[in-house]
């Protein structure tokens, strides 16, 4: 490009400046020609357009030959970019079984070059990858199903490629691809099927109601809820003994125990089941029918059963006063085992302590014990048990109820205890009380009493209300209580029932003092604790409240008495070994006035009056102690009575005491070796017999014989 002024001459005095955007490093332009060029390669996508200046000068002067002229170089284009997508990986889903031309995504590219000028951004869409199944649009690169009947559950995922490219598709042109990656979305269009036509299964005829049998499945293509079955049992002779659930987890049909099953009357049970689809589409019911059948045998297998009775529960009847030994009834049982073993019965006794009934162990046939009475039991429930005689161990129970039906047996009786009073001053014919009868008994058509006296009575009559009460009048008027206080009335009651039953009851009437209004002023001492409203058997327990309290009272003092009671003489070591010991010395035997040895000699001149000093004394006065058998014939006599006497003194101390006695006695053939009463010169004594005493006495005969002989000497 040339730029030039008209007032060049072209003589060389012309000079050209060029400035603006990219003067003097994109754009030069030649100082004397005014060539305009480009220092370097331009990019339109990068800069579409530049504005220059450019301007004349004088070499000579400097000064402008002109004004300033402004103008602008435009890039043109060229197609020099390819085509670029948004996205290098486009993800879409569409359900399966979708029609031809379903829409599953739009890819858009660009191309950098100018759209304004020629085709060098005009763009073509097409797809590389992924026919027969997906189309694209070439000019608005919407991709559409191309192949109907695309099944997720033969293939899930595809992978398209598609491509963009300029110059309107034409040869030359840039090109760019993308890849989209398609996945078939589940619909609900397989339905469920069985693997089995049929299934086997087992299991024990004792399995509990609610038990598991077995596990069997459907499979399904589809996923999610699409894949939800639901089982049932259409029909089958086991369908009254069996059923199905559907596990939601694990979507499997679980064959349940619904009624126990019996080896001996049923092997095998056979059900259908039928398996469904919970959530169905109706625009794929063509495709159907959405379930499947199979059948299922369930084989039982037989268990050593107990004995099975023939009803759940036995009533019988009895009259109470049947006789004993009499049959009330027959328990039935028998071995629901292909075996049939004889069957075995039994009461249990914990269900029976009183023993009142028996069953034959064999026909099961229950009898009386002993006499029952309804007034004391109405119902009797015994448990029966019946064994087989091969295996006791399988063995079942029964109730056994009992009712025992009334028999008039009991005869009528007052129903209260009645403290009745007449005044003094009643009159004739006056009502003094109202009576009225129970009986224990429970007759069909209810109670009806009768009432009367057993004789003919001076003082009072009775009269019926014929409604189970009876009122006591007075026959006469004018009562002296000093003549007499109180009156019995005998008093019949009969009942209605058969055999009839009657009973005499005594009312007791007392005579009181009464005022003109009839209201009790006095009466005996008896009838005035009655009126009070105390009977005699209330006034017997209060006085014996009170003679409770008072023996607790007394006791009471007595043991407090007795804690501050401590003995005399305690020992610090041990208090129940005590050695009571008198530190008094005596004075030899020329000493006789400290002891007399003639007490000892003679215990029956011991003081009788005098206490032990190892324990305080229990009485104010002493205790006499009895004296010991005179003329004690040896000591071992005398120990033992002291012992006797020891042994049962009450006084004694609950320890251990050592009581010690000095008497000698006077049945030795030695007599006594005391000196205390020898004779004044020792030489009226000979003491050669002591040599024959045995070595025991040997010192001693030696002293004595010794100094006998230095005497004579």
């Amino acid at each position: 490009m040339q730029l030039r002024s008209d007032k060049d001459r072209g003589d060389g005095t012309s000079r050209y400046v060029l400035s603006g955007e990219g003067a003097g490093t994109i754009f030069r332009i030649d100082e004397k020609s005014g060539d305009l060029h480009a220092t370097q390669r331009l990019d339109r996508e990068e800069k579409a357009s530049y504005t220059l200046q450019a301007q004349a000068f004088n070499k000579i002067t400097g000064l402008p030959l002109e004004p300033a002229t402004e103008f602008i170089v435009k890039i043109h284009d060229i197609n020099d970019n390819e085509p670029k997508f948004t996205k290098a990986v486009y993800s879409a889903s569409v359900p399966e079984m979708s029609d031809v031309g379903t829409f599953v995504i739009e890819v858009n590219a660009t191309d950098a070059d100018d759209a304004t000028y020629g085709n060098s951004a005009k763009l073509v869409y097409s797809i590389l990858q992924g026919q027969p199944y997906f189309s694209v649009e070439p000019e608005t690169g919407i991709v559409r199903i191309a192949l109907s009947n695309m099944d997720r559950e033969v293939r899930k995922e595809y992978q398209v490629v598609i491509q963009a490219k300029d110059m309107a598709g034409q040869m030359g042109g840039l090109s760019g691809t993308t890849l989209v990656n398609v996945t078939l979305t589940d619909v609900n269009d397989s339905p469920p099927r069985f693997a089995y036509s049929s299934y086997h299964l087992s299991t024990y005829e004792s399995a509990e109601i609610g038990s598991t049998v077995g596990r069997i499945k459907a499979n399904d293509g589809d996923e999610g809820e699409n894949a939800e079955m639901k089982y049932r049992i259409v029909e089958g002779d086991g369908k009254d003994y069996l059923d199905i659930i559907t596990d939601e987890i694990t979507q499997e049909g679980i064959i349940v125990v619904k009624k126990k099953m019996d080896y001996e009357s049923k092997r095998i049970y056979t059900v259908k089941v039928e398996v469904t689809n919970t959530h169905q589409d109706p625009n794929f019911t063509d495709l159907g029918p959405f379930l499947d059948t199979a059948i299922v045998k369930v084989t039982a297998k037989d268990v050593d059963e107990p004995p099975v009775f023939s009803r759940p529960q036995y009533v019988f009847e009895v009259n109470e006063d049947t006789p004993k030994g009499i049959g009330i009834g027959t328990i039935s049982a028998w071995d629901p085992d292909a075996t049939h073993y004889p069957i075995q019965y039994a009461i249990d006794q914990h269900t029976d302590p009183e023993r009142l009934y028996h069953i034959d162990p064999k026909n099961g046939s229950i009898t009386i014990l002993k006499s029952l009475d309804r007034e004391v039991s109405k119902w009797h429930n015994i448990s029966v048990l019946a064994s087989e005689i091969n295996n006791p161990h399988q063995r079942s129970r029964v109730p056994v109820l009992i009712k025992v039906l009334d028999v008039n047996d009991n005869a009528p009786e007052f129903a209260m205890i009645y403290e009745t009073f007449v005044c003094e001053n009643v009159k004739a014919g006056q009502l003094i009380q109202t009576i009225s009868a129970i009986d224990t008994d429970d007759p069909l058509v209810g109670h009806k009493f009768v009432f009367s006296l057993s004789s003919m009575n001076p003082n009072f009559t009775i009269f019926d209300n014929e409604d189970n009460t009876a009122r006591i009048l007075t026959r006469r008027s004018g009562f002296n209580r000093r003549e007499m206080s109180v009156y019995y009335l005998p008093v019949v009651i009969s009942d209605s029932d058969y055999p009839i039953q009657s009973s005499t009851s005594t009312l007791t009437i007392r005579v009181c003092s009464c005022d003109a209004t009839g209201n009790m002023r006095s009466c005996s001492v008896d009838a005035l604790l009655l009126s009070a409203g105390l009977s005699t058997g209330a006034l017997v327990a209060i006085l014996l409240c009170i003679l409770i309290l008072l023996m607790i009272v007394v006791l009471f003092s007595a043991l407090k008495k007795q804690r501050r009671k401590e003995p005399l003489i305690m020992s610090k070591e041990d208090v129940r070994d005590n050695v009571v010991s008198y530190n008094d010395e005596g004075g030899g035997e020329e000493d006789t006035q400290a002891f007399d040895i003639g007490t000892l000699r003679h215990p029956e001149v011991i003081e009788s009056n005098k206490l032990r000093r190892d324990i305080i004394p229990e009485m104010l006065f002493p205790y006499h102690r009895p004296s010991p058998m005179k003329e004690c014939a040896d000591v071992r006599d005398f120990i033992i009575s002291r012992l006797q006497e020891n042994d049962t003194d009450p006084f004694a101390p609950p320890y251990d005491s050592l009581a010690t006695y000095a008497y000698e006695g006077n049945g030795s053939i030695a007599e006594s070796l005391s000196s205390l009463e020898s004779s004044v010169t020792e030489g009226d004594h000979e003491y050669d017999y002591l040599s024959n005493w045995g070595p025991q006495f040997k010192k001693l005969a030696d002293m004595y014989i010794g100094k006998d002989t230095g005497v004579a000497n």
